[in-house]
This record gives C-alpha cells, structure tokens and sequence, in this order.
C-alpha cells in the first residue's frame, strides 16, 4: 500500500509522515531528503546535476545514505537547502528521482512525502494526502526549525512557493483525488489520528 502526501514547505508533509509510518508500520519515502542528497553531492564534487542524480544511491530509514556514508545531519546544512531547491527544477534531475522512488515505492507500504508525490511518482497511490496550511503558520513552524524571523521566512517562502507551483516539470498541485487537510492550528496528533483513520478506510477498500 502507498500512502502520498504533498504540499508545500513546512505544511507539515514530514511530521505527518514520519509519525504516520511509525505508526502504521509502513516505510518512510522523504523525497526531499534524496534531492538533498544530490545537492551535497553536487557541492562537494562539481558536476552535470542530472547524472549525478542518476549515479547516486540513497537509502532512506532511520538514517539517511548517500553511497555508503551517512549524511543525515549534512544534509540539513542551509546551503544544501538553496541548492537542493535549484536543482529540482531541472526537468532531468526530476525524472532520474522519480524514477528512484518509484523503485522504492513498487513493493511494501509505503508512506511518501514530496510535492510530485500523488501526480508523478504514483499516481496510483492508495491513499492522497495534500496537506496545506497558513502562509503565516507555515513560515512560523519554519522559523522554529531554523531559530529565524519567521517573516524572513515568510519572504523566502512565497519566493519557494511560487517555484514550485510554476514550474513546468512536475509542478506542485494537488493530485484530483486527493484529500485536502489544513493544518493550521491542528495538532500534529490530531492529524496523524485522522489520516490513520483514512488509511484504515482505504485498505477496506
């Protein structure tokens, strides 16, 4: 079974579905933390984007691993964020991804995050998820993470927003099955209890 949750930065994808896959068992796809992973690598060896998109072996668990080393924490670095953004809007560097996470997602349940999720890498998922919130709340929860002026933030953010909803390679928009969920002023409990429910729901099915 896959589940796919989309939406924009800081709407809440990754707590959903971090907590969502420990509690239904299921595997955890963080499709942002592969083009991370293609961005530090990019960083540290120069090169064409697209192939080393294509060469790169992520895994993704508790950890997450680019060929063999652990990169977890370095991939959090905010230079690896702005260029991991870059780099997602070329349409080639898009399709080597995609075409690894749906070799992820073809056996098992499967819980995956992203903004393509529902629309392009599997359009045939048991289960949409697309999550929004606020602008202000997303920026807030933002701001927390990175210990900045959430107004800064909120800046950045329509900058980030309007980027990935405009671009012509797998833009962000909710997959036309999807179920809507805004989270603004809900606990993350709360919506982890409702889309278990909806996960239960769709496995009668």
């Amino acid at each position: 079974m896959v589940v796919a949750i989309d939406g924009p930065a800081g709407a809440g994808k990754s707590t959903l579905a971090r907590a969502l896959a420990e509690a239904l068992g299921f595997g955890y796809l963080d499709s942002g933390a592969m083009y991370r992973a293609v961005a530090l690598a990019m960083l540290e060896d120069d090169g064409e984007p697209a192939e080393r998109a294509a060469a790169a072996r992520i895994e993704l668990g508790d950890r997450v691993v680019l060929d063999g080393r652990d990169v977890t924490e370095a991939i959090r670095a905010p230079a690896v964020t702005e260029a991991a953004s870059r780099i997602a809007t070329e349409r080639a560097v898009r399709s080597a991804m995609v075409d690894k996470q749906r070799e992820l997602v073809s056996s098992g349940d499967w819980v995956a995050e992203g903004r393509d999720i529902g629309t392009v890498v599997a359009p045939d998922a048991d289960l949409k998820i697309f999550l929004t919130a606020s602008p202000e709340e997303r920026a807030r929860r933002r701001a927390a993470d990175l210990g900045a002026d959430w107004r800064l933030v909120l800046r950045d953010q329509a900058l980030r927003d309007a980027q990935d909803t405009e671009r012509a390679h797998s833009p962000l928009r909710p997959a036309p099955d999807a179920i809507e969920l805004d989270t603004t002023d809900r606990p993350i409990e709360d919506v982890v209890a409702q889309v278990v429910g909806l996960v239960r729901d769709a496995s009668r099915r």
